[in-house]
């Protein structure tokens, strides 16, 4: 059996890993569990998986899960500190779902431990990919991507030298508002926003997709993972979600992966990995889905896209300030205290003031890496305080 820990075991990853357990019981044991604050959720995966450590990142909800699991031989624990410890548990393999600057840490934990790291985490890539990567080379630690374009290219490639690569190419459904008017964007609400035409996703990763900003991380992290040039990387919008990825060669072949949009897809891959099993997933039917369609990324209506590529192009410090800003003015959107397009003004701001928010910075040293996402915060909650 492959012994599991799970991270953000209460959210979407979490729902759809252990819908996958469920299916193979006799595949998979799963070790450790972790949540936010959804200690109730927590407690009831615990009373039925049976792990031997459950942590919940809040301690504020730790005498709650203590006392709901008291008649388990179990350990609980709470906190950063003790998502750290949870992720140095000996495994096969660790599903990180923290969303968020929350899952560096446990990340770069679980790397340096586990036999292989299932990231869904792209923020980790994203502010620390020198580091991550450098430690899971140090470590032996493979990674495997389950965002779906990451994962759709890691299959394409299935080990392969890139010599001969000329460009990736990530789709995006183009989110809620793809057609929507531009003067008209000002006025998208929370509700709207997080309604995915494609995907069932959590409200902060709803939101980036809405703003095209999750596709432009997306881009920085695949920069990371499969060490291209910028310029070798495009995104491409395909409303029907069915293709994930295309990679093109230099003798003009292009290799696409298909699939119905589910992530159970990319985790059934992540979970099995080298080897498949059946996730019963409905298979793609292409003469049910008709046409498939693409056209450019708006990068006039979405911003956000520009802004993540000039961070990718720039590098160093750039990412983990685009990343701060992001998170901060999408919490500030759901909160109401921003309107969906100043998501992207607070990301700008924050960007043009990288001189000030960056020093000193070292992107292989985390303590640096935290100062900045901390400073990056700190000025962009300041600024909603005063538009309030």
């Amino acid at each position: 059996m492959r012994k599991l820990s799970i991270f953000g075991a209460t959210g979407t990853i979490g729902d759809n890993t252990l819908d996958l357990v469920d299916r193979h019981r006799d595949m998979f044991d799963v070790q450790v569990l972790s949540a936010h604050e959804n200690v109730d959720k927590l407690a009831r995966l615990a009373r039925k998986y049976m792990p031997t450590l459950v942590v919940i990142s809040n301690p504020e909800f730790l005498p709650a899960l203590k006392t709901q699991i008291a008649d388990l031989p179990i350990q609980a624990e709470a906190g950063p500190e003790a998502l750290i410890y949870a992720a140095s548990q000996s495994v096969d393999l660790v599903v990180m779902g923290i969303v968020g600057f929350a899952g560096l840490a446990p990340t770069i934990s679980a790397v340096r431990h586990a036999d292989a790291v299932a990231l869904a985490n792209k923020e980790c890539l994203v502010v620390s990919g020198a580091m991550v990567m450098h430690e899971a080379a140090r470590h032996e630690t493979l990674l495997l991507p389950v965002d779906s374009e990451h994962n759709a290219v890691f299959q394409i490639l299935d080990g392969r030298d890139i010599q001969g690569l000329d460009k990736i190419v990530l789709t995006a459904s183009g989110g809620p508002f793809r057609e929507t008017p531009g003067d008209a964007l000002r006025h998208v609400t929370p509700e709207m926003a997080v309604a995915h035409p494609n995907w069932e996703m959590g409200a902060k990763i709803s939101v980036d997709s809405a703003t095209l900003m999750n596709k432009g991380l997306e881009l920085i992290e695949a920069r990371v993972l499969f060490n291209l040039d910028p310029a070798a990387l495009d995104v491409v919008v395909h409303p029907q979600s069915i293709v994930h990825a295309l990679v093109y060669y230099c003798d003009g072949s292009v290799l696409a992966q298909m699939a119905n949009p589910d992530m159970r897809g990319p985790l059934a891959h992540c979970l099995g990995y080298p080897d498949r099993f059946s996730g019963d997933i409905a298979p793609l039917d292409l003469a049910a889905a008709g046409s498939l369609t693409f056209e450019p990324a708006d990068r006039d209506r979405f911003p956000c896209l520009v802004l993540a590529e000039r961070a990718m192009i720039a590098g160093g410090i750039y990412p983990t300030i685009l990343n701060a800003a992001n998170e901060v003015a999408v919490a500030g959107f759901l909160a109401g205290t921003l309107n969906f397009t100043e998501i992207a003004g607070m990301a700008a701001h924050a960007l043009d003031m990288q001189t000030e928010l960056a020093t000193p910075f070292d992107p292989t040293v985390l303590e640096d890496l935290d100062a900045c996402d901390k400073k990056t915060r700190h000025f962009c909650s300041e600024l909603i305080k005063r538009k309030i």
